[in-house]
């Protein structure tokens, strides 16, 4: 008897996926606790692993949408031995519905390309030849960046099959008698004019991931529902970094993990969201609901996109820890193994576009949440200290927030709070 495998519970406000890949073949011959696809939802990609072992019999297909509860594929019980695909997973040759395509010679050759080659996204200009002449795109050879069918490509099929200008111009003279087509013919020049093919051999068009449409949702939800607004402030960051290269060598061999900026910034934020409890409070419905923990966001970039997972009770650990739970968070963002529950629950976020060199910013909300801190690169500047002009580390950092809950004073007051403790660290580590 076949086990079905199921799409499963992903989590907090998650119903669908789509399937980014399989991972094994149909007809392969898998092992319990095998991973058999990758499955990316709006908010984080996971991969689903065997529940028992069996021959993969694959019922959904990579690129298709799947709600919680589906069935995508089968495991049969077998002897040890993998088993052929499946005949359904092998492509069918489909008769065509071009318009004489019958008489045409290049048909046959051109037909085993379609078959392995999906026709992809048209622009306009190619949908209007193909839908004015009734041609199947996937007969036609396509030259064009990625594979794509470009109005050239179109164009010289027309011209390959004979005639195509007496459709797309019909004459209002008796053809000359030379073999030769007339000079009104719109399909030789237009071939080969670059200023038509060359956008079209240029483009790249691909499909948002949900992860991507997810991000841009939430982006504009924020700029439609939150009253946002951005104070700055600036920071001098000689303290910290002569603490940092002090103590680094000796904090990795004791903490087995490396000495950041981060927990010097958590562990201010922290101490500031104390003094400033608006900030780490959400609205909800007609309510102000304040937040007694600090589950910290830390925005971490991935060739997928920017995802924020969240470090659960932060206002509880040691810099070691919070140094050590960052590190896990962002390999799994990385090796994209992050849960929906490493992803949800956020109070507060702090975003270090200083990293790839950002000088200042503003950053967006991440709703529910009143409060963004957006760290940026350290830079030397001069700087006038007890009158005199030096030459110091400084960082820009910005905070955005959500002013119907939090007042200008308050946001100040925040970012103040965090300066004096990165300024003297020995506030953070004393807790004063």
């Amino acid at each position: 008897m076949a086990v079905e495998v199921r799409i499963p519970p992903l989590g907090e406000s998650v119903t669908e996926g789509v399937i980014a890949q399989w991972l094994k073949q149909d007809g392969d011959l898998v092992a319990q606790d095998d991973l058999l696809l990758e499955l990316e939802t709006d908010k984080a990609a996971m991969e689903l692993p065997a529940e028992s072992a069996g021959i993969l019999r694959i019922v959904k297909q990579a690129g298709e949408t799947v709600q919680v509860g589906d069935v995508i594929a089968t495991l049969e019980k077998s002897d040890g031995r993998a088993a052929p695909a499946s005949p359904k997973a092998e492509p069918k040759a489909e008769p065509k519905s071009e318009a004489a395509a019958s008489a045409a010679p290049a048909a046959p050759e051109a037909a085993p390309a379609a078959a392995a080659r999906p026709p992809g996204p048209l622009s306009p200009a190619v949908r209007n030849l193909i839908e004015e002449h009734q041609l199947d795109p996937t007969n036609i050879a396509a030259t064009g960046k990625g594979g794509r069918l470009t109005k050239a490509d179109v164009l010289a099929h027309l011209e390959d099959r004979g005639g195509p200008a007496a459709r797309v111009e019909p004459p209002t003279t008796p053809p000359a008698p030379s073999p030769a087509p007339p000079a009104s013919s719109t399909a030789a020049p237009v071939a080969h004019d670059p200023p038509t093919s060359a956008p079209e051999a240029d483009e790249e068009i691909v499909p948002m991931t949900l992860m991507r449409k997810r991000i841009a949702e939430r982006l504009v939800q924020a700029q439609h529902t939150a009253a946002i607004l951005t104070t700055f402030n600036e920071i001098d960051m000689s303290a910290v970094m002569a603490l940092r290269s002090a103590q680094k060598e000796r904090f990795k061999e004791r903490h087995g993990v490396p000495l950041g900026f981060m927990s010097f910034f958590a562990r201010a934020c922290i101490a500031a969201l104390r003094d400033v409890r608006a900030i780490n409070a959400e609205i909800r419905d007609e309510t102000i609901v304040y937040r007694r923990d600090v589950h910290l966001g830390v925005a971490v970039g991935t060739p997928r996109g920017l995802v924020v997972p969240v470090v659960r009770h932060a206002d509880r650990m040691s810099f070691a820890e919070i140094e050590g739970e960052i590190g896990r968070l962002a390999g799994l963002a990385r090796d994209k193994k992050l849960s929906i529950g490493d992803l949800s629950g956020g109070t507060f976020t702090i975003s270090n576009g200083g990293v790839y060199g950002s000088l200042l910013s503003t950053p967006i909300l991440n709703p529910p949440q009143s409060g963004i801190l957006g760290m940026h690169k350290i830079e030397k500047r001069p700087i006038v200290v007890d009158d005199q002009i030096v030459i110091r580390p400084m960082m820009y950092v910005a905070l955005s927030y959500d002013h119907r809950i939090v007042d200008g004073e308050q946001a100040v007051t925040f970012l103040v709070r965090i300066k004096e403790r990165l300024e003297d660290p020995a506030r953070l580590l004393l807790e004063v």
